[in-house]
């Protein structure tokens, strides 16, 4: 591959086109004899020449100065090349972009591939010896220029998709010079969203344009305090020294309204947090507000049957992905009614082989709960190890959606929609069936439903099985945002006992209520006063507020197990 003709190449040809073709063609076509014959052969001579001598295809203009190590030629090279109209521009910069140009000896470029083999970016042809190749080099500069420059060339994409990413390289890369392309390329587009980031884009470029008027900097202020973003801050930010007094005034409001619609948005971001760190304690309380509400008892391993959610969680994704990977992508949703069983069934054991001695016995049951806590975290240990497990996320709660100046994270927002979907379910098995019947009645009354016919100490049983599973299903959710250890429960049972005693004992709706205000008071409080101070300050809070209503928000109507 030829390097491209310099203007002095360029000008030597001309000069032996007007002084030796031109002549040689009069006489081919108006001589005689031997002259005619000499023109002729003269003319094919020249014709070879002009064919194998010349290169066969040119690089686009400005390709040289890609290959120089001074980074001002290399970003004047980038321009040079976007701004050719040459169709090879852009695999040129997009493999430069992704480092995988380099610069011959001959100036001439060649693009490597994943192999390690080199390709002519112009062609696509393999070079079988490139000789001694150099990477372009990048600096931040010459990034922007890229950036910038890819985004002019990928405007005109008949792919929607292409032409927003290139817009918003531009409007990052505020250079003036895709400024013809951004004016051709809004006048032509036809999709609304596009259409406006492409003039949020010519609004950057324009603020960095010299000649640019002071009418046509007021527009682009404005069009880039209607975007509101942090970008547009601190492009605004960087226009504030050195205005006419118009626009200095005219950048400073819109500093000042873009600080305000940032700070809103930031409070709606630390509610939704909010929102998922409360979903998260709704979970982990619900079993605790039906076993605590109906049967009176401090249970203080409530948190370890999270943690056997937890690992069942972990033992369905394995096993699906050892024996059906087609169906890894589900693995969460069959560890729903699996965790459900699993740590439904140790909670009825542990009521049957340890609570149904202990009624009527707050101390002692807070305290053989405890020492069932340590057992059961040690024969976890003993049987996974002390280690740090993984379940890993399936695509679909990967990632984020945005909306407005919102980030929603796919995995919280899951979590979220599952703790509604939990709490729907318990309200209508408490309402709607049998047994929800017959636990509101022994939560009521608990001899007069004995006396009634009610078999109390199956509903105890019932009741506390339905508890522990509600708990593993917390501990599938609990999986997903933080490892799944021997410890995982100890960080959640004190805030679960907490959003009990605020909402009231028995009563979901208050669980509901108070695990949701404690995550979004957490998250407010969190950035002023800190993580451990934050919790401090709720809790000194939620004592001053059970001094003035000891059975907390909702409180439950009836009595609790009697001796």
């Amino acid at each position: 591959m030829r390097a491209v003709a310099s203007k002095a190449e360029r000008a030597v040809t001309k000069r032996v086109l007007a002084r030796f073709v031109a002549p040689l063609l009069a006489i081919a076509a108006g001589g005689r004899g031997r002259s005619r014959s000499r023109a002729r052969a003269a003319c094919a001579v020249l014709g070879l020449w002009f064919v194998f001598a010349q290169p066969a295809r040119a690089q686009p203009t400005g390709a040289e100065l890609l290959g120089s190590s001074n980074f001002a030629d290399i970003q004047r090279g980038v321009e040079a090349v976007a701004g050719s109209g040459d169709p090879h521009a852009l695999p040129i910069l997009a493999a430069m972009q992704e480092g995988r140009l380099y610069a011959r000896g001959d100036r001439s470029l060649a693009a490597k591939s994943s192999d390690g083999s080199y390709t002519d970016p112009l062609t696509g042809a393999a070079i079988a010896n490139p000789g001694a190749v150099k990477p372009v080099r990048l600096n931040n500069n010459v990034r922007r220029a890229l950036d910038a420059a890819l985004g002019a060339l990928r405007l005109f994409s008949p792919d929607p998709g292409t032409r927003q990413i290139a817009a918003e390289a531009i409007f990052k890369g505020r250079d003036p010079a895709a400024l013809p392309a951004l004016n051709r390329a809004i006048g032509e587009e036809k999709e609304p969203g596009v259409n406006r980031t492409m003039e949020q884009a010519r609004a950057s470029a324009l603020l960095l344009k010299n000649d640019a008027s002071d009418t046509d900097k007021l527009a682009a202020i404005a069009t880039l305090r209607d975007r509101g973003d942090i970008d547009a801050r601190a492009m605004l930010a960087t226009l504030a020294t050195g205005q006419p007094p118009a626009v200095t005034a005219a950048v400073a409001e819109a500093v000042n309204a873009i600080d305000l619609h940032l700070r809103l948005w930031s409070w709606l971001q630390n509610a939704y947090y909010g929102l998922s760190l409360g979903s998260v304690l709704l979970l982990a309380a619900a079993g605790l507000a039906i076993t605590f509400g109906v049967m009176g008892v401090i249970n203080m391993a409530h948190g370890e049957l999270l943690m056997i959610g937890a690992y069942a969680t972990y033992l369905v994704q394995n096993a699906i992905r050892a024996h059906a990977p087609l169906l890894s992508g589900a693995s969460l949703l069959i560890a729903v009614p699996v965790a459900f069983v699993v740590a439904g069934a140790v909670g009825i054991a542990i009521e049957r082989l340890m609570i149904r001695y202990l009624y009527g016995r707050p101390l002692e049951t807070l305290l053989a709960t405890f020492g069932l806590s340590l057992v059961l975290q040690q024969g976890v240990r003993s049987i996974f190890g002390p280690t740090n497990l993984s379940v890993t996320t399936p695509d679909w709660m990967s990632g984020a959606i945005g909306l407005g100046g919102l980030s929603l994270t796919a995995n919280r927002l899951c979590i979220i929609l599952f703790a509604i979907a939990v709490f729907a379910a318990l309200q209508a098995a408490l309402r709607y069936t049998s047994l929800g019947l017959r636990m509101r009645a022994v939560t009521q009354n608990r001899r007069m439903a004995s006396a009634m016919g009610i078999r109390t100490p199956w509903i105890d049983a019932m009741t506390f099985g339905l508890g522990s599973g509600v708990a593993g299903m917390a501990g599938v959710a609990l999986s997903q945002i933080d490892n799944v250890s021997p410890n995982l429960g100890q960080g959640y049972i004190i805030d679960s006992f907490m959003v009990v005693v605020f909402g009231g004992v028995g009563n979901l709706w208050g669980t509901a209520v108070g695990a949701l205000t404690l995550g979004v008071l957490n998250k407010f409080l969190e950035p002023v006063a800190g993580a451990v101070l934050g919790k401090i300050v709720v809790l000194i809070a939620i004592i001053l507020f059970i001094q003035r209503r000891p059975r907390g928000l909702f409180p439950t109507k009836g009595r609790f197990v009697e001796a």
